[in-house]
């Protein structure tokens, strides 16, 4: 097990050269990450999405490639949040829009296909202004991001 301090101390190459070293497993990286998101989302409204099952699942995939002796790819085990503007097969993007609200997408966007390929783990959507329009994450459908470091 990986606790959140030592977590957030590890480099996105840390991560990956662990995990595929088989020295730490990618489901402990997702739980962190899982437990380092649910004690600031409140406050920071980072997430539009978060997807824990969908995470868990693809960091056991990730865990049983390794254990069949493959290798699972440059970002294995890193956890990763993909910005609401971007589409993700089965798991809501809704651009930021309500007309998108219950959107859930047929297929990944080729930059999400590509981190799922090389081994990243999904967390969930990151909040967007609607369609990007906007220098940060306010929209009618989520409460407003705000800065980790200044809430006010």
């Amino acid at each position: 097990m990986i606790d959140v301090e030592t977590y957030m101390a590890l480099s996105a190459t840390e991560i990956a050269a662990r995990v595929g070293a088989g020295t730490l497993k990618a489901r402990d990286v997702a739980e962190a990450a899982l437990a380092r998101a649910a004690e600031v989302e409140p406050q920071i409204h980072a997430f539009a999405t978060l997807d824990a099952e969908g995470a868990r699942a693809a960091a056991d995939a990730v865990d049983a490639a390794i254990a069949a002796g493959h290798r699972p790819g440059p970002l294995a085990g890193v956890p990763v949040a993909i910005k609401d503007l971007v589409m993700t097969k089965g798991l809501r993007t809704t651009f930021g829009s309500r007309l998108y609200e219950d959107f859930i997408p047929e297929d990944d966007d080729i930059c999400v296909a590509r981190l799922r390929a090389a081994g990243a783990v999904i967390l969930g959507k990151s909040n967007a202004s609607e369609f990007g329009f906007g220098a940060h994450g306010c929209n009618l459908i989520f409460a407003e991001t705000r800065n980790p470091w200044d809430l006010s």
